[in-house]
């Protein structure tokens, strides 16, 4: 299995049954994803050195204006797609085998996680994996210590109150928190 079928099966959203052909690619995409995200995090690196570490992981080229603040965590890389504009805080944490999109002008802040798998309900098989992806829309900032889950849609402009947890979609131009995170008020857009 080479990445492009990898990810063309996790985009699916297909359960991801253990033992089959898709495992020994978690493996060596969580291998490549360690070696990058240990250089990218145990030395400094100016702004550009991160860029080039960032589109090695993701295996895309990454906008200039892209800023991030290491440490740095994920354990695939290849299924992240950042639009122009994103800045990713310290210590956040990317499960990123089933997707995620973070598009233009984004702020994700200290200790952010995005988790895309699962695991099955059933006991009898429980390592099986279930992907869903994420996606971040244009001008959303994400406050300290959320996660959010698998599947969860965040609409554009709108805030994520910190240690929220995202269990549903957030609907745009809003203010959301808590645990399960839920709408606390719509946001009055301005303009000038």
């Amino acid at each position: 299995m080479n990445i492009d079928e990898f990810l063309t099966y996790m985009d699916s959203g297909k359960p991801v049954e253990e033992g089959t052909e898709i495992f020994p690619m978690f493996n060596q995409l969580a291998q490549e994803a360690l070696k990058i995200t240990f250089e990218m995090n145990n030395k400094y690196h100016s702004p550009e050195e991160l860029r080039d570490l960032f589109s090695r992981l993701t295996g895309r080229e990454i906008d200039e204006s892209f800023r991030l603040f290491p440490p740095f965590y994920t354990d695939c890389g290849k299924n992240i797609k950042i639009g122009k504009n994103v800045f990713i805080n310290m210590c956040c944490k990317f499960q990123d085998q089933g997707g995620i999109t973070i598009d233009d002008n984004c702020l994700i802040g200290h200790n952010v996680t995005f988790a895309t798998l699962n695991h099955d309900f059933n006991p009898q098989r429980r390592a099986h994996l279930l992907p869903a992806a994420i996606k971040v829309n244009k001008n959303v900032w994400i406050g300290s210590n959320s996660t959010i889950l698998p599947g969860v849609t965040i609409g554009e402009g709108s805030i994520i109150g910190a240690g929220s947890i995202v269990t549903k979609d957030v609907p745009p131009n809003c203010i959301a928190a808590g645990n399960p995170c839920r709408v606390i008020k719509s946001i009055e857009k301005t303009t000038g």
